[in-house]
């Protein structure tokens, strides 16, 4: 097929695939992105109301509902609509620019490893990665102005997670595209259970509950750390933000970005023009083409 037709094919083929997880045709079961975010998501919320870290905050806390639109819209809507589509002649045009294959890109081939190990790199690789494009987002002006829609809540809670512009797909897609080809390809259950451990670890990370894991902490990333990256107030000797990490904590340790000065429960969160932000989705997602401030 021509890009135009891969471009077309996505819609209806991904549009399928959705149907199929809410109404349980997906196999294997463990496989079904829908139910397992809508029951990891009650998991969470189920957490946060037995055990609020903040225990005036309301469990149907300010913007709850934004954020839940977020979440699918994010997981399902603008995949449907633009980025399936996008991805799929991504890849076909990679393809395209090495005719002995993707294959000889490969670094070094994982796939000779044992399956564990594997799955391990392909996440430490993938976080890593993705440490280093939040880094950019917070670094520079245009990649910031899009970033601040995550940035803009208030009150923080696992939904939180997946408050985010749709652009940002776009800017970390490429990346872990690339990361992919240099480490050898993963079939898509592999990428299923690594992405799903980091979608499971990204909302415990915004919830209201009080988490450290106790020395771990150094290594994964938890709500006591995340929420200073949330901070409206930084330090000054972190203009551009703190504490970058997505699933692990160890690389603010080792590139001196971590910072945790107290608890941070009742720290305010946002930025400094925040209360001129723009409060629902369609304005929050035109703000950075039509930004006045």
């Amino acid at each position: 097929m021509n890009y135009w037709e891969i471009f077309i094919h996505s819609f209806s083929s991904y549009g399928n695939y959705i149907w199929q997880e809410i109404t349980f045709q997906v196999s294997p079961w463990y496989i079904n992105y829908f139910w397992l975010l809508t029951c990891l998501s009650l998991l969470v919320w189920g957490l946060e109301a037995l055990f609020p870290w903040r225990k005036n905050q309301p469990l149907f806390r300010k913007d709850f509902w934004l954020d839940a639109f977020y979440m699918y819209f994010n997981f399902y809507l603008f995949k449907l609509i633009i980025f399936v589509a996008f991805s799929n002649v991504t890849a076909a045009f990679f393809e395209s620019l090495f005719p002995n294959g993707a294959d000889s890109l490969i670094l070094y081939d994982t796939k000779q490893l044992p399956y564990a190990i594997q799955l391990l790199i392909f996440f430490i690789a993938l976080d890593f990665i993705q440490w280093f494009t939040h880094v950019l987002l917070h670094r520079y002006e245009f990649l910031w102005n899009f970033h601040k829609v995550h940035h803009s809540v208030e009150q923080m809670g696992f939904a939180a997670h997946l408050r985010y512009h749709w652009m940002e797909n776009v800017f970390y897609t490429p990346m872990k595209y690339i990361i992919m080809l240099l480490i050898g390809n993963f079939n898509p259950e592999d990428a299923f259970i690594v992405y799903y451990i980091s979608i499971a670890i990204g909302h415990l990370n915004h919830a209201n509950i009080n988490l450290t894991y106790g020395p771990l902490k150094y290594i994964f990333n938890n709500p006591a750390m995340h929420i200073w990256h949330h901070a409206k107030d930084l330090p000054r000797k972190h203009p551009h933000g703190v504490n970058f990490g997505i699933s692990l904590s160890i690389w603010d340790y080792i590139f001196r970005t971590a910072y945790i000065p107290s608890s941070g429960r009742d720290i305010t969160l946002g930025f400094d023009s925040i209360k001129k932000f723009p409060k629902t989705f369609l304005q929050q997602i035109i703000y950075p083409i039509n930004k006045n401030d």
